[in-house]
Formats: structure tokens, C-alpha cells, sequence
């Protein structure tokens, strides 16, 4: 076999040839095919890879914007209650993980270089808006809500960036790809909290339209390199019937449980922790928010490292405890208030959640091939768990809002959360942790 071929063009030995194709399609795609792969086809999976790590990166990034604007609006003269912050922080999750699915068959239908395209531009409409509703403090809250809820459109970007990227890649490194791709998006959130309350107050006053401007550029530019290098692949076909399929199987259902603890945890923790710090600790400086987000991006590689060694069921239960230890400390901190306590414990929570994320990921297909389903039930249980996690990120910021609301405290939250990891923990090992899935490690 020679290298990938594009419409109008015959096959060269030279990778270089191809991603200087007008239309950027690539006719023929088999990164099975070794001859393919080592003579230009890693190039070009490669340079596809780091665009869109780059596109998913501003998407999360997005995603996240409100999360670490919303402390700051008391300070720019916004007069919000404690239940409309945090509607304005959990709104964007909502939204993202219900566009994850229409966002998954955007791929195939349009192509992965030109919907990277799309979907990148589309984040104008979100920080545009937040440009324009967070410089006057008489905006109404439904607006600033509508505002809000348009940043969800970077939460979509994960799952067809996730969907494009597993096109390229062979069996045997594809993992490895969607890892690097999940964590490099995921770090767009924590490059957010720390970037923003920089460039917010780096002059005089706090500008908080600065934060959607700040975007524009590189949203501009994550356009023009997906034009100009990416490709789309016309083999890259989307079934819908893998869909219907895991619909029906009772392992997509279970493990999106487990997902809404683990990945839910991640998103909606990240969306509220500097909310949490602005309000129980004042005194300390907010910028500190984005360690969470980081180091539970950083440590879901080590997730699926772990679960590839011992397990990807034992990695999750054992994250649930770690999780559940997490939310007992930042109780205690907050009846001593330790700051030193409250953020160690989430630090170490954040942590957990990324483990975790990594060891669902790489549990659905070897519960599929142990519980005898198709490779094409595991595909679609990817999609599905993918969007049903994401709402864990709308109800932890309700669930903080109404702890708040009612009790004057997150404390009976935090309660409840450790509650939901016992059972997630339990019944991961009921159903993974015994009998012929044990024995399978999955």
C-alpha cells in the first residue's frame, strides 16, 4: 500500500504532498496498514492529533470561562444571590453535555478538519456574548444566564474532537492518542483560572470583558491551522446503529453511573472550586483555583496506566474511596477552618476524579469483549457515558447552590456527594469487581 491519497491527486511517497491538498480530504485511510502508517500516515495522524488538542483545548477552555468569572463579578458590581452564581456556573455544563452526542456524528458528516473549523468559529458566539453582558452590572440575569449557557458550545467540542481523533490512529496506539487528546483538552480548564483573574485585573479596575477577548485571537487562529493543515478522512464513518445498540445493553447504563461520579465530579468541582474559595476562604487569592483542574488533568493518563496493570475496576473503586476522603476533609477544614485542609482535600479529590476518568475509559471495552458485546456496543457506550458524565458538571454546582440555599452551608453537599461515591464505589464492585469480570481485570 503506498501513503493516504486525496481526492484529484495520486499516491506519493511524500506526506508533505498530501496535507497541501485543496479540499484536505483523504481518500484512503487504513492505519492498520503498516506500509501506510510508517510512510507518511503517523505524520499525518500526528499533526491532526496536535491541531485538535489545540481546538479542544480553547473548547474546555471556554467551557470553563464562567466558572472563574462568576466569583469576580461581586467585584465589578454585579448584585447576584448565592443560587444565581452558581446557576451560572453549572448552566454551561448542562448545555455541553447535551451537545456531546449531535457533536460525536458531526465528524462524519461534515469531516473532522472542516467541523474542527466550525466548531472552533462557533466559540466566537460565546465570548462574544460574554464580552458584551459582563461590562454592565444592570445586565439581567436571564441575559447573563443565555450568556452562559452559549459557552456550553465548547463542552460539544471534546466529543468530536475525541470522535475525529480515533479515526486515525491504529488499535494498538490509539489509546495512547485519545489520552494525550482527553488530557490536553481537560488542561483548558485549568489554564483558564489561572490565565483570567490575571488578565481581568491587570489593569485598573476589574475588566471582566477581557476574558472573553482574550479568547478571540486564538480562536481565530485554531480556525486558520485546522484549515490549513488538518484533514478529513473519507472512510471515517459514524453508526448509528452502535448507538442503538449499547442503548440496549445494561453495561452502558451502569458504567454511565460510574462516569457521572468520576468525570461529572471533575467538570462540576472545576466549575465551582473557585466559587467555593472566593466564599469560605475570601482572603485567599482566587488564581489558586486552577490547581485543581490541573492536577485532575494531568493525572488521568495515570488512570489508564493503572487500570491497564491492575484493573481498570479496582483503579475506580479506589478512586471513590480517595474521592470520599476528599469531601470528609474539606468538611473538616471547614469546621476548623483550615484553609491548608480544605485545599489539600480537594486537591486530592481532584486528583482522584482524574484517575478515575482514565480508568472508566479504558474499562468500557474490556467489559464489553468479557461480557460478550460487540466492539460496536463499546463505541457507542463511549458516546453515551461521555454525555451522561458531563451532567455530573451541572448537578454538583446545583447541589452546592441548594446546600447553601437552605442549610447556609456546603457541609450537607459535600455529605450527600460522599454518600453517592459509596454507592458508585459499591455498585462498580458488585457488577466489575467479582466473579467473571473480576477474573477479567477489567
Amino acid at each position: 500500500m503506498s501513503t493516504p491519497t486525496t481526492r484529484d491527486q495520486a499516491p506519493t511517497p511524500s506526506e508533505s504532498a498530501v496535507q497541501r491538498r485543496t479540499g484536505r480530504w483523504i481518500e484512503h485511510w487504513d492505519p492498520e496498514d503498516k506500509t501506510l502508517w510508517e510512510d507518511g500516515g503517523r505524520r499525518t495522524a500526528r499533526r491532526n492529533l496536535v491541531l485538535s488538542i489545540f481546538a479542544e483545548f480553547l473548547g474546555f477552555g471556554i467551557w470553563a470561562v464562567w466558572s472563574i468569572v462568576v466569583p469576580q463579578l461581586p467585584a465589578a458590581g454585579f448584585d447576584l444571590t448565592v443560587d444565581q452564581m452558581f446557576w451560572l456556573i453549572s448552566v454551561p455544563s448542562l448545555v455541553g453535555a447535551t451537545l456531546r452526542i449531535p457533536y460525536t456524528f458531526a465528524v462524519p458528516v461534515f469531516g473532522g478538519r472542516n467541523w474542527t473549523i466550525v466548531s472552533a468559529l462557533l466559540l466566537l458566539l460565546p465570548t462574544t456574548a460574554l464580552i458584551l453582558t459582563v461590562g454592565d452590572p444592570t445586565t439581567p440575569f436571564p441575559v447573563l444566564l443565555g450568556a452562559a449557557a452559549l459557552a456550553g458550545l465548547g463542552g460539544g467540542n471534546f466529543a468530536s474532537s475525541m470522535a475525529n481523533i480515533s479515526f486515525f490512529f491504529p488499535e494498538k496506539e490509539k489509546g495512547a492518542a485519545l489520552g494525550w487528546n482527553a488530557a490536553g483538552g481537560n488542561i483548558g480548564t485549568a489554564a483558564v483560572q489561572l490565565a483570567v483573574p490575571l488578565v481581568i485585573v491587570a489593569g485598573a479596575g476589574v475588566a471582566l470583558d477581557r476574558a472573553g477577548l482574550i479568547f478571540i485571537p486564538f480562536i481565530l487562529l485554531a480556525a486558520f491551522l485546522a484549515w490549513r493543515w488538518m484533514d478529513n478522512l473519507s472512510s471515517a464513518k459514524a453508526d448509528p446503529r452502535s448507538f442503538a445498540v449499547a442503548v440496549h445493553h445494561k453495561h452502558t447504563w451502569v458504567i454511565s453511573f460510574i462516569y457521572i461520579g468520576t468525570f461529572g465530579s471533575f467538570i462540576g468541582y472545576a466549575g465551582a472550586f473557585p466559587t467555593l474559595l472566593a466564599a469560605q476562604f475570601p482572603e485567599v487569592a482566587i488564581p489558586l483555583a486552577f490547581l485543581g483542574a490541573l492536577v485532575g488533568s494531568v493525572a488521568r493518563p495515570l488512570g489508564g496506566i493503572l487500570a491497564d496493570r491492575v484493573g481498570g475496576a479496582v483503579v475506580t473503586i479506589g478512586a471513590f474511596a480517595v474521592m470520599a476522603l476528599g469531601a470528609v476533609g474539606a468538611i473538616l477544614a471547614l469546621g476548623s477552618g483550615s484553609f491548608p485542609l480544605f485545599f489539600g482535600s480537594f486537591l486530592g479529590l481532584f486528583v482522584a476524579t482524574g484517575v478515575g476518568n482514565g480508568s472508566v475509559y479504558r474499562m468500557i471495552p474490556a467489559v464489553f469483549r468479557a461480557s460478550g458485546g460487540t466492539a460496536k456496543a463499546a463505541a457507542g457506550c463511549i458516546g453515551i457515558a461521555g454525555a451522561i458524565g458531563a451532567f455530573g458538571g451541572f448537578l454538583i454546582p446545583r447541589g452546592f447552590a441548594l446546600s447553601t440555599t437552605l442549610a447556609g452551608s456546603i457541609v450537607p453537599a459535600l455529605g450527600l456527594f460522599i454518600g453517592v461515591y459509596v454507592v458508585m464505589a459499591t455498585v462498580c464492585w458488585l457488577v466489575y469487581g467479582r466473579g467473571a469480570m473480576a477474573a477479567a481485570r477489567v
